[in-house]
C-alpha cells in the first residue's frame, strides 16, 4: 500500500517541476508564526467558514497516534522506514523532526487538495517556510506571517495559557524573536498582525480574496 503512495508522490513531483505546474494561481497558502500569536485561531475560523473552499494539509509522522486522534484527519501516521522511503524519493515538500519523530508535508497531499477544488492550507515553522521556498511549488504558494502586536503581548498571551512552566515560556519566546527576525527579511507575501480575534479574521479574509480574485 505505502510503496503504491511513494510511487504516485514521485510522480507528483515530476509535475511540480514542469514549467506546466499543476498550480496555476495560490492554491497553497503557508501559514506559520509564533506560538502564541492567534495563528491556529484563525485557520480554524477559515475552514469552518469556508470548509468547501480551503483545507488543511494533513502531514506525515512517524509517531504513534495520541488518544483521540483520527488516522488521516490529525496525521498520515507511518513508521519511520516508510518515512524515509518517502524523503528518498522527495516526496515531501517539507520535513522536520522533532522529540525524535519525523513530520513531513508531502506534495501528493497537496495535490489530493488542488484535485478537490480546494486552496491547501499549510500550518508550519520558520524551517518548514524555508523549504517550501526552496522547493517546486514555491511560485504557486503564498506566505503569511502572523504574529502578536508586540512581544510583551505574546509574553502575556503565553502565561494567561497557564500550562507553560517558566523555562517553556522563556523557549517560546526565544523562538518567537528568531521567527521575527526572519520574517523582518521580507521573504513573506503577507505579515498579519493579530491583536483581536475579529480584526486579524477579516483582514486575512481580505488578504485572501485578492490573492484569489473571489470575494470571501
Amino acid at each position: 500500500m505505502f510503496a503504491r503512495t511513494a510511487l504516485r508522490q514521485t510522480g507528483a513531483l515530476r509535475q511540480f517541476s514542469t514549467s506546466q505546474s499543476l498550480f496555476k494561481k495560490p492554491s497553497v497558502i503557508v501559514i506559520s508564526g509564533p506560538s502564541g500569536s492567534g495563528k491556529s485561531t484563525l485557520i480554524n475560523d477559515l475552514l469552518r467558514q469556508y470548509p468547501t473552499r480551503f483545507a488543511l494539509s494533513v502531514s506525515h509522522t512517524t509517531r504513534k497516534p495520541r488518544p483521540g486522534e483520527i488516522a488521516g484527519t490529525h496525521y498520515h501516521y507511518v513508521t519511520k522506514e516508510e518515512f524515509d522511503a518517502l524523503a528518498a524519493q522527495n516526496g515531501f515538500v517539507e520535513k522536520a523532526t522533532f522529540a525524535s519523530n519525523s513530520y513531513g508535508t508531502s506534495i501528493q497531499a497537496l495535490k489530493n487538495i488542488k484535485d478537490e477544488g480546494k486552496v491547501a492550507i499549510l500550518d508550519i515553522e520558520m524551517e518548514g517556510v524555508k523549504q517550501v521556498k526552496a522547493s517546486p511549488i514555491v511560485e504557486e504558494a503564498r506566505f503569511v506571517f502572523n504574529k502578536a502586536p508586540s512581544m510583551e503581548i505574546l509574553e502575556k498571551r503565553l502565561r494567561n495559557r497557564g500550562t507553560e512552566t517558566e523555562e517553556a515560556i522563556q523557549k517560546r519566546l526565544a523562538k518567537a524573536q528568531s521567527e521575527l527576525d526572519y520574517a523582518e527579511t521580507g521573504v513573506h507575501d503577507f505579515v498579519l498582525v493579530n491583536d483581536t480575534v475579529e480584526k486579524a479574521y477579516e483582514d486575512f479574509k481580505e488578504y485572501l480574496s485578492k490573492e484569489l480574485d473571489e470575494k470571501l
